[in-house]
């Protein structure tokens, strides 16, 4: 197993993906953002926590940052894991605090949620954020998934989702007054909503079979 990197650009839960992935069996964690030292990674974590815009601002002030990812990960199809609002920016944009470019490697667009259940007076009785343990729903199978139950519980904390086109790559979901993308993946890429490292024994057997994954 190579190494694996955890791409830091100032992600408020950088250490706890860290110590989740050593956990998880990874060898060799690479904590940071410079690209000569990412052009020699095996494989990527991107994890995110806030707001799209933010994540994505921090992103581009990285010189040479996301060149390196698009051709890693585009090009050289290694393997890529976004976590929340590492997932998020996956698509090609999104509507928090107005419209906003994100990266356009997927279809889709990240949308405030609107739970759907109702009280007696019409009003969503589901608060936003989307926080806590909800189960996850398998759509199709994913290396990612291997070994893990259908509807085992994960942990989410987030206000915001993919809607749109991505759902052709969804490979999991979980209610909450509707459908809610949980997981997607193409080729080589593989985006969570929730947090593994939050998610107990399920997030770490997801994060064993991503260090493990050859797509």
């Amino acid at each position: 197993m190579g190494e694996t990197a955890l791409v830091d650009y100032g992600s408020g839960n950088i250490r706890s993906v860290a110590s989740a992935l050593v956990a998880a069996g990874a060898s060799s964690v690479y904590i940071g953002a410079d690209p000569a030292r990412l052009r020699k990674a095996d494989r990527f974590v991107l994890p995110g926590v806030g707001a799209m815009g933010s994540c994505l601002s921090k992103l581009q002030t990285k010189r040479g940052l996301l060149e390196v990812l698009e051709d890693c990960v585009l090009r050289k199809g290694r393997p890529f894991l976004g976590i929340c609002v590492g997932m998020q920016v996956m698509v090609e944009y999104g509507f928090e605090h107005g419209r906003r470019q994100a990266l356009g490697w997927l279809q889709g667009s990240v949308k405030r949620l609107q739970p759907k259940n109702s009280d007696n007076e019409g009003q969503s009785n589901l608060p936003v954020p989307h926080m806590g343990w909800n189960n996850l729903q398998q759509l199709r199978p994913h290396a990612l998934l291997a070994g893990i139950g259908d509807s085992e519980a994960v942990y989410f904390v987030h206000s915001f989702a993919i809607s749109g086109n991505a759902p052709s790559c969804a490979i999991a979901q979980a209610q909450y007054g509707g459908d809610v993308l949980a997981m997607l993946a193409k080729d080589s890429m593989v985006g969570v909503q929730f947090h593994p490292e939050k998610s107990q024994s399920v997030g770490r057997r997801m994060l064993a079979n991503f260090l493990a994954w050859c797509p």
